[in-house]
């Protein structure tokens, strides 16, 4: 809920700036001016970093006995209250062997935040560089040399926006699900006999919650990246868009200022070119293979394709189902007790990924022994994150048939140089709603697609950046997921 709430606020105040939502009510009394901030960045290139606040300060890093006494500047900023409703609807009717269940759900989401007056604490940069003019930072303090091992950067907090009064932040939730499933069991001992068992649930469930955050919450921060030295020696990164971060031994790893891009208007930390071909599946080393996804059961297929389509209509829930994979895709141990703030749909989706790794520990990844099926989901969960708003409610209302066009439509484009024939359009798309439908979809990623009588072709702008990727990849994902669904 809170990290929900301050995400929303970002998102609205402050969209394309600089500013970092506190995803952690935990981390609130960390935030101060002048700590420390681990920047990580994350395994596909168009991913935005994660944030992670320490419990030190620049000061704490710093070699002599003399404290570095920050200079805070404090103004009010805005007052400011939001309401956000969710609407979700589905029905997943399968059928795998003897097997055959439906599922259909209603559910109806309310979260409002009511910050109130907000202030923001500024810190003096320019009486921080005279402060520490000619210091040296400790190399044998413990987090930099655990951060030496990573290719993690330091930053500082430069600014951070907190509440002058408590306020609530409530979340309202009204779910309802009709389970109907049928089991076959035929050639028992041998025979033709044939049990059937019916069974029919409508479950409800209603969730009110309110939490009363108390007075100076921070709830938003901005930073500025640390460029350290083996000597000892750091540098302030003042300029926008300057990459931070702890020389290596080796020149190659030692990250360059002149290697970092904007896409969307978003600085990332990665080197991500402005125009990324629809071809480009591959990552460095990285092969952006979601092919392992096709191998599940067709059970299994769609009960993630219905999952994943309820997530959609919620960023924050798309985000948390995305770091928890990537924990599993890095070797983490997930421990459920830590993520309480997993919903039963979440549970459920990720229930079934895991199921398939104990049963499929034969198909990994060479390299570090993941199940290649875990590293396709989250290969697709992270493609659909970066996707905008209005990409992923289109997605969320697709149905099974749609993508599987859509996707052969896409892949057609991309080994094309030259238009299409109309004649080459997949059945399902030469409906104009479904035609329609596909150019909602490209449109939302600044691609247009065109015809005339006889011809089809995309016009991609000069700044659509990854968002034509991600599309690709999270159409293919969806389509592997729900061939032989509808």
């Amino acid at each position: 809920m809170f990290s929900k709430a301050t995400a929303n606020f970002v998102r609205h105040i402050d969209p394309e700036g600089s500013l970092i939502h506190v995803s952690r009510l935990n981390d609130s009394d960390k935030l101060v001016p002048m700590a420390l901030v681990v920047k990580r960045n994350r395994m596909w290139f168009w991913q935005s970093p994660k944030y992670q606040p320490t419990d030190f300060t620049l000061s704490n890093l710093l070699q002599g006995d003399k404290v570095l006494s920050p200079d805070v500047s404090k103004t009010e900023f805005v007052t400011y209250e939001g309401t956000y409703r969710d609407k979700l609807s589905g029905k997943l009717d399968t059928e795998a062997g003897s097997v055959r269940a439906t599922l259909e759900g209603h559910g109806t989401s309310k979260l409002q935040s009511c910050f109130g007056k907000l202030k923001k604490e500024e810190l003096d940069v320019k009486k921080l560089l005279q402060d520490s003019s000619g210091r040296l930072i400790d190399m044998q303090q413990p987090l930099v040399q655990q951060l030496e091992k990573r290719a993690d950067v330091l930053a500082v907090v430069k600014e951070r926006i907190l509440t002058a009064n408590s306020f609530t932040v409530t979340q309202t939730k009204k779910e309802q699900c009709i389970f109907q499933g049928m089991l076959g069991l035929v050639g028992l001992m041998g025979s033709s006999f044939k049990v059937c068992v019916k069974d029919s649930n409508n479950i409800e469930a209603d969730c009110d919650v309110s939490l009363e955050i108390p007075s100076g919450t921070v709830i938003a921060y901005s930073i500025l990246e640390l460029e350290i030295k083996k000597s000892g020696h750091f540098n302030i990164c003042l300029q926008p868009g300057l990459m931070g971060g702890i020389e290596a031994d080796s020149p190659e790893s030692w990250p360059s200022f002149d290697s970092l891009d904007e896409v969307d208007g978003r600085c990332n930390g990665h080197k991500v070119p402005k125009k990324v071909p629809l071809g480009a599946l591959q990552n460095g080393s990285q092969v952006m293979d979601l092919s392992p996804l096709a191998e599940l059961p067709q059970l299994t297929r769609g009960v993630l394709f219905k999952r994943l389509q309820e997530t959609l209509g919620d960023r924050t829930a798309l985000s948390y189902m995305e770091c928890l994979l990537e924990e599993l895709c890095s070797g983490e141990t997930l421990n459920m007790a830590k993520h309480k703030e997993l919903s039963e749909s979440q549970r459920k989706l990720l229930s079934a990924i895991l199921d398939r790794a104990g049963t499929d520990s034969h198909a990994e990844n060479t390299q570090c022994g993941i199940p290649s099926h875990l590293n396709a989901a989250h290969l697709l969960v992270s493609a659909l994150e970066e996707l905008p708003d209005p990409t992923l409610s289109l997605l969320s209302e697709s149905s099974a048939d749609f993508l599987e066009a859509f996707d052969t439509l896409m892949c057609m484009l991309k080994k094309s140089r030259e238009p299409l024939s109309i004649q080459c359009l997949p059945v399902p798309l030469q409906d104009n709603q479904a035609f329609q439908c596909a150019e909602q979809l490209l449109s939302s990623t600044n691609v247009t697609l065109k015809r005339d009588s006889d011809r089809l072709w995309m016009e991609m702008g000069d700044e659509e950046g990854v968002l034509p990727l991600v599309l690709c990849l999270s159409i293919q994902g969806l389509s592997l997921l729900c061939k032989g669904q509808q």
